[in-house]
């Protein structure tokens, strides 16, 4: 019973270090994936090394290789055991500069020393026995304290007493009760990475750590470390997070969820029916697999059920779940433009087929001008020839009824009313036009197909007035989210304490290439006047700021006069044209928002598609930015090569 028993323990344990592992690895490279250029992720990263290679070491023992190779397994051990100290106290380090503390030198210092001290006891563990001396027993290998694992203890216990310290200060410097729980985590969780790989084994017996006693405490331990490292996980996952809180925890709840749940799981199943030697009369070894994968998409299918229900509990409150849901329901409704041109598309084509005709089109007339967004077949019509010779037929259709059918230029055309605007009057509001193919000077139309070409013209209406609605709103989308300046990282401004000089943090205009990006974009697009230019916050930059004086102290001016100047870099050199790819961005740049060209009008001039309009024309407002940028850090050289002199 006893033997049993212990044998139970045993297995407990490799499952739990397995499970460590796949933890600690799993957060891991989801601080490095996320939040890389954040000075706290990557601490907390090294800390995260060292705790899986030191798991990852018993791992490997679990599986009794030769005496040898364990003593080699325990040596390799000793690189998490060396530098989890000197990794613990540089995240106490890069959290108490993240409050408004940074190093004056000293702190530095002393993580450069402590991972070079780090850096010997690693050698010494694995090239020598001073720090540590194996021992085997039996079939096992056991190390026992060497005459330099004082210094180490003593290394281990003040630079955790340290961290502590530290991580004590910089909860003290939050301001916020959010930031304060979140750092009171941290406190209570960051020393038990480095409490759980510690060698404890070296003060017992030779043998006495495979006893039940210990066996006992040590899967205790385990189990400890996966809570306080899931513990750890959510406060670090803020630190340089420019996403909200709340989207910082869904992703993170998804990602365990997902990764280190799917894992943990096949790997319980793995473990416990391998050495089994029977399961439903198959041998364990052969039902492993088909046991894997079952407990994978059951896994995968529970999650996917409970994940939204896991997500109202423990994030949203009632709140942000009504408001969210209305922005799902939103995201599930939008059609992109091509959808919508698809579906205009089939409903011409159904036309067609009904009424045995060839060709046929559908064009909006917002603000009276009117532009074929679609069309099937050999369509002899033009924007141009709506343009000259359409003006007639489009003053006839704001006076026709809604079943009114005009016969112009070989074509049957059809009125398409808006069913959200409203005329003045009370009138449905006009917004393009259905034409099709006459098949006679003459509307021979029977009963049956009035009827079923009504049912058409009133899909294609419905349609394009989703279409021009959805346009309306990823335009104010485009000019409205560069002006969300809040985020997870500004927010971090005013959650700690001032730094040691005392003055109040001034504001930053250093913008990520993204958020420059984003700018650049709403200040074209509204570049003649507009939000766009008028709450940018290019308007920050020095450059801009520089160029107020001989702007008449104007700031739309002066960031008007910054665009300029970028557009102009992209200019090639030569003659313009507009059929040379080297033209094509500054063309773009030019008609698109210069001069206001419509995007078919642009496309049609530069003899390009749509689609590859809109791709081009990222590129040419990311080329701008970048100039922009360029431009940025070159005044700021000036003005420090000014205060200097």
């Amino acid at each position: 019973m006893e033997a049993a028993f212990r044998d139970f323990l045993t297995l407990l344990n490799e499952t739990l270090a397995s499970a460590i592992v796949i933890v600690s690895a799993s957060l891991l490279l989801y601080n490095l994936t996320r939040n890389v250029h954040n000075r706290v992720a990557r601490t907390s990263g090294v800390v995260l090394a060292c705790v899986t290679i030191a798991y990852a070491a018993d791992v490997l023992l679990s599986l009794n290789p030769g005496v040898d190779s364990a003593i080699g397994i325990l040596r390799f051990q000793w690189i998490g055991l060396s530098f989890i100290p000197a990794a613990t106290f540089h995240v106490s380090d890069a959290l108490l500069a993240t409050t408004g503390l940074p190093s004056r030198g000293r702190r530095r210092r002393a993580a450069r020393f402590q991972y070079a001290v780090a850096t010997v006891f690693m050698l010494l563990a694995a090239f020598t026995d001073l720090l540590v001396t194996p021992e085997v027993i039996g079939d096992r290998v056991s190390l026992r304290a060497g005459p330099l694992f004082a210094v180490y203890l003593a290394f281990f216990i003040s630079a955790n007493g340290l961290a502590f310290a530290f991580v004590n200060r910089a909860r003290e410097r939050c301001l916020t009760r959010g930031t304060q729980r979140r750092m009171a985590y941290l406190q209570a969780a960051m020393l038990m990475p480095s409490i759980g790989i510690f060698p404890l084994s070296v003060f017992l017996d030779a043998g006495q750590e495979f006893t039940i006693g210990v066996l006992f405490l040590v899967n205790a331990a385990n189990v400890i470390v996966i809570l306080m490292l899931l513990l750890l996980s959510y406060p670090l996952s803020f630190f340089g997070s420019e996403i909200p809180d709340r989207v910082v925890k869904a992703d993170l709840l998804r990602f365990m969820v997902l990764g280190p749940g799917t894992g943990l799981a096949a790997l319980v199943v793995m473990i416990y029916t391998a050495p089994a030697t029977e399961l439903i009369g198959i041998a364990g070894t052969d039902f492993m697999p088909f046991a894997v994968v079952s407990i994978i998409l059951i896994w995968q299918w529970t999650a996917d059920i409970s994940l939204p229900w896991l997500e109202r509990r423990l994030i949203y409150n009632q709140n942000d779940d009504s408001q969210l849901a209305r922005i799902e329901s939103l995201s599930e409704r939008l059609l992109t433009r091509r959808d919508l041109l698809q579906l205009l598309e089939a409903t011409l084509e159904a036309t067609s087929d009904y009424l045995r005709l060839s060709s046929g089109f559908i064009a909006t007339l917002t603000e009276d001008q009117p532009q074929i967004v679609q069309a099937i077949g050999p369509v002899s019509v033009t924007d141009t020839s709506l343009k000259q010779d359409g003006l007639p037929l489009i003053d006839r259709l704001h006076r026709a009824n809604p079943d009114t059918i005009e016969v112009w230029n070989r074509y049957w055309i059809m009125p398409l009313y808006s069913g959200r605007n409203l005329t003045a009057t009370g009138e449905p509001t006009l917004i393009g036009m259905m034409g099709v193919e006459a098949r006679s000077d003459q509307i021979d139309l029977d009963n049956d197909e009035c009827d079923m070409l009504s049912r058409y013209v009133d899909r294609a209406a419905r349609t394009l007035d989703d279409m021009l609605l959805q346009t309306e709103l990823y335009a104010a989308l485009a000019g409205l989210l560069p002006q969300i300046s809040i985020t997870r990282g500004r927010a971090m401004d005013v959650e700690f304490k001032p730094g040691r000089d005392g003055r109040p943090p001034t504001p930053t205009t250093v913008l990520s290439r993204e958020e420059v990006i984003e700018q650049v974009h709403a200040a074209l697009k509204d570049y003649w006047g507009g939000a766009g230019m008028t709450d940018s916050r290019l308007l920050e930059l020095v450059v801009v700021r520089n160029r107020l004086p001989e702007q008449d102290n104007n700031p739309v001016k002066a960031l008007r006069s910054v665009i300029n100047e970028a557009i102009d870099n992209q200019r090639p050199e030569g003659e313009p044209s507009m059929r040379k790819p080297e033209w094509t961005l500054y063309n773009i740049l030019q008609q698109r928002f210069l001069k206001e060209r419509k995007v078919r009008e642009t496309a049609r001039q530069l003899f390009i598609s749509e689609a590859n309009l809109y791709r081009k024309q990222n590129v040419a407002i990311a080329a701008v930015a970048d100039a922009i940028i360029q431009m940025e850090q070159d005044a700021l050289s000036q003005q420090k090569q000014t205060i200097s002199g």
